[in-house]
């Protein structure tokens, strides 16, 4: 038996601490289960008083004063560790499993009356119903095998009380079941049985405060999570643009909704020295914590290298190579970046592995869908791609670019929204500023969803010529 003390060492601080508070339950039912006592046998000298009595009672008062005290210091002991002031050994774990389950057998020997037959007296006590008081009261040890040491130790004292008082045990088959020779044994039997029927109990009884335990701590740390997903939420929001880019000839507008509390998608434009306009929307595979880590690496590493120094092919090398460096083995970055000239009708664009690529041309009423020029950023150490693409657009023509999550959305019957509900959106809200466009495209891919879940990130970018 390794004992309850060790067994306690080994457990989580969370169930040592719903062991101290359980034993400290059990200790003040104790001391309220021997106060009552003292107050019944106190009425009973009084009503029936006799010599005997009296003298009987002074010694059950000593009997219980010295356990009340006992009971008192294991109880302020039992709050010290509760308060984290100390902790209790296995020696004093045994101990007062012990020196409680005894106690009994100790008031038969000292508490008998002289008035009941030799035979009878370690049958006749009322104390020896105290055995079964301290067996029952072990199962808030929530040790099993605690349980059952109080049923051994109470058998094996009762027995030893029971010599004492002058009994002797029965070896032949003569003398009756029922008496007394044979009935000590029973009883003694009786609380051996008690003590594992109690350590059962107390099995039963730690399963469920464990589980309670686990559920409880489990919603801490459902709770703590959620409490990081929300601040790493705030923070993702926040390096979001958060005003439209002013800039001659063109009207812009961006939009992000992450399918969790954070998402891999993000959208940037920063005016660069030379008062360009570079316009950028990157999608990290999968989305959640670590997705939103990286995007925010990504948008990093593209603030530094999209500079008038660099060209658009130059500075997605750069950013290529930053990344293949830190990225994790089976993620990549599909990016795209668009560059506006104030004044100038035509648009700079590039795409790692981004794709498709929507352009709305005005006068032919067309959508263009376009592929990437080149491959995903993070795959490999060096960035291969075709020349950036010019497009040179006319008044009301309109650059659209989204991520999947758009198109890739599916109702319940499981078909997805597609490229050509996408373009059917677009076209029908041309005339209105990009960012109801966006809106409207929004509102198109809900519709057709018909209350599905959002399983992956949405953002989308509207460039659109005045």
């Amino acid at each position: 038996m390794t004992g309850p003390a060790k067994e306690l060492r080994q457990d989580s601080p969370a169930f040592r601490l719903a062991l101290l508070k359980s034993e400290r339950l059990r200790i003040q039912i104790v001391l309220v289960a021997i106060g009552a006592a003292f107050v019944i046998r106190s009425l009973r000298t009084i009503i029936f008083f006799s010599q005997e009595d009296f003298h009987l009672w002074l010694i059950a008062t000593l009997f219980i004063a010295i356990f009340t005290v006992y009971e008192l210091f294991m109880l302020r002991a039992v709050n010290r560790s509760i308060q984290g002031a100390s902790v209790l050994p296995r020696a004093v774990w045994i101990a007062n499993i012990v020196i409680e389950t005894s106690l009994p057998a100790l008031a038969l020997v000292f508490l008998s009356s002289d008035s009941i037959d030799q035979a009878y007296k370690p049958l006749a006590n009322p104390v020896v119903l105290l055995f079964f008081l301290f067996i029952i009261l072990s199962t808030l040890r929530l040790y099993p095998a605690a349980c059952r040491i109080s049923g051994l130790v109470a058998a094996a004292t009762y027995l030893l009380a029971a010599a004492y008082l002058g009994w002797t045990p029965a070896f032949t088959s003569g003398p009756s079941v029922l008496s007394p020779e044979r009935s000590v044994v029973g009883f003694a039997g009786i609380f051996i049985v008690g003590g594992f029927a109690a350590g059962a109990v107390a099995g039963e009884i730690r399963k469920q405060v464990e589980a309670a335990l686990r559920e409880a701590e489990t919603k801490r740390q459902v709770e703590r999570l959620e409490h990081d997903l929300d601040v790493a939420r705030s923070i993702q929001q926040s390096l979001l643009p958060t005003t439209t880019p002013q800039i001659d000839g063109f009207e812009i507008a961006g939009w992000n909704q992450p399918a969790d509390q954070t998402g891999g998608d993000y959208y940037d434009w920063q005016v660069l020295p030379d008062g360009k306009l570079l316009v950028a929307l990157a999608d990290v595979t999968g989305h959640g914590i670590g997705p939103a880590l990286l995007a925010a690496v990504c948008r990093a590493y593209a603030r530094a290298n999209f500079t008038p120094e660099h060209d658009l092919l130059t500075a997605m090398e750069r950013v290529n190579s930053a990344l293949s460096k830190d990225i994790g083995e089976g993620r990549f970055v599909t990016f795209v970046a668009a560059v506006c000239t104030p004044g100038n009708s035509r648009v700079e664009l590039l795409s790692a592995g981004h794709g498709p690529l929507f352009v709305y041309w005005l006068r032919e009423d067309r959508f263009d869908a376009m592929d990437s020029q080149g491959l995903p950023l993070g795959l490999i150490p060096e960035f291969t791609s075709e020349p950036p693409k010019l497009l040179d657009f006319g008044p009301g023509d309109l650059l659209v670019l989204t991520t999947d999550g758009f198109f890739e959305w599916a109702n319940a019957k499981e078909e997805q929204f597609g490229v050509k509900r996408l373009e059917e959106a677009v076209r029908a809200s041309r005339d209105k500023p990009p960012a109801e466009i966006i809106s409207a495209l929004y509102k198109a891919v809900i519709d057709f969803s018909d209350g599905t879940k959002q399983n992956d990130d949405l953002t989308a970018i509207v460039i659109k010529r005045k």
